[in-house]
């Protein structure tokens, strides 16, 4: 592996080595070495102070985008995951932890089942997405491509990546041959800030398309999985599209196939399969979504100096920093966020309408709380508000077939048989 250590003689000191040793105070400034921009590096000290002094940065992975773009009002989270925060430490440190994951015993079976789908070079993944996603190509064959995808740090991965995309796409349409990229390396600008994803597999097709797998080990029986499972790996699969596409507007030729490959074991054994997963609609939905996020730059600018979010803090320290940034909870956030139960606990103190869910938001309009929906539904509401009218309209509905329930008569009690023995 590269150490990203130079060998040899001392050479001389280059523009961008001077530019390096004044920045760290070695050499005297130079009108020939301009600093860099003040807003850039303030910024990166800014998320370096909201995390806190000694928190390595937490980097996003295409689940937590896939949430993220499911609640894009939700600038606390949007914040928290540009900034690197640690949720599952913020949560455990105000009291609120985040009781979901994966268990070690489903991590293992996880990493277990994907290398028995990669063994011999990937000779089984590429069978199963000729099969169901090669039609008009020839099969791959023994000399199937794999290259080595390793760099230093996730930049020089995602640069890697796009060489090695850009060079199996060239012999592909040259030689015919296929190429399996394992655990590459994307990256994906989000609301600002630099996301790098690391997909299971990526295929290059001799004809240049590219191809996302996605690897499960949730059971496929009688050719169908679980549809809340398929929706959320068509979701985490949108987002590598989304990055592949990226990447593929700089080669020109490729093409990213909107139809992902999902690799699941075959009824209760563990043998692979797969099913193809049109993943358009997930993909107009998160970029779209994701387009809509708030810079991490205005979010940040709008917080008060000296706001953190080290988990060192005491819980009062942190629950008031957690409070200067604005939250959209919903009940979904329970399945996607470390901080939804903080959230949760917080809209409901508030009395806020969307504990009780989007739907339910959306219906009500003005009335942001639930003091203000029952106000309404009493007759206390604005007379020019159409909300509150209907509201009082469907209460007194609802008390009128409460009285007129109370006035029938009782249905008499079935009698019970007598038991013969």
């Amino acid at each position: 592996m590269n150490d990203g250590l130079a060998h040899g003689p001392p050479r001389p000191v280059s523009a961008v080595s001077a530019r390096l040793s004044v920045a760290d105070g070695t050499l005297p400034r130079v009108s020939s070495y301009p600093p860099r921009s003040a807003p850039q590096t303030t910024l990166r000290q800014r998320l370096a102070g909201l995390r806190g002094p000694a928190v390595p940065p937490r980097p996003l992975d295409a689940r937590a985008l896939a949430a993220l773009a499911a609640n894009p009002g939700c600038g606390r989270r949007a914040l928290l995951d540009g900034a690197g925060v640690d949720k599952t430490a913020l949560a455990s440190a105000l009291g609120s932890p985040a009781p979901f994951g994966q268990s070690q015993f489903a991590i293992v079976r996880g990493n277990s089942f994907e290398a028995k789908v990669k063994a011999d070079g990937g000779a089984e993944l590429l069978r199963l997405v000729h099969a169901h996603l090669g039609a008009g190509t020839e099969p791959p064959g023994a000399g199937a491509f794999v290259p080595d995808l390793t760099a230093a740090g996730p930049e020089g991965r995602a640069a890697r990546t796009a060489l090695a995309l850009r060079e199996a796409t060239a012999a592909g349409r040259d030689t015919g041959a296929w190429t399996l990229l394992d655990h590459p390396m994307l990256a994906l600008e989000v609301a600002g800030t630099p996301a790098y994803l690391e997909p299971d597999a990526v295929v290059v097709h001799p004809d240049g398309r590219w191809t996302v797998v996605e690897i499960k080990s949730f059971p496929m029986i009688d050719g169908a999985a679980d549809a809340a499972k398929v929706g959320a790996a068509a979701r985490q699969a949108a987002v590598y599209v989304l990055a592949l596409e990226k990447t593929a507007e700089k080669l020109p030729g490729a093409e990213v196939g909107h139809t992902v490959l999902l690799v699941c074991p075959k009824d209760f054994s563990n043998l692979p399969t797969a099913s193809p997963v049109d993943v358009r609609r997930e993909r107009s939905v998160t970029r779209r979504q994701l387009e809509r996020l708030t810079r991490v730059e205005e979010l940040a600018a709008a917080l008060p100096e000296g706001l953190s979010f080290d988990p060192a803090r005491t819980a009062e320290e942190l629950a008031d920093a957690v409070a200067a940034v604005d939250a959209s909870y919903a009940p979904e956030c329970l399945a996607a966020c470390e901080l939804a139960f903080h959230c949760r606990d917080r809209a409901r103190a508030a009395d806020e309408v969307t504990a009780l869910g989007r739907s339910v938001r959306g219906e009500l309009g003005a009335l942001t709380t639930v003091e203000q929906a029952l106000a309404a539904a009493s007759g206390a509401g604005r007379a020019d508000d159409p909300t509150a009218a209907a509201l009082h309209r469907a209460a007194r509905l609802r008390a009128e077939a409460l009285e007129l329930a109370a006035a029938l008569p009782p249905y008499p009690a079935p009698e019970t048989p007598e038991c013969p023995c």
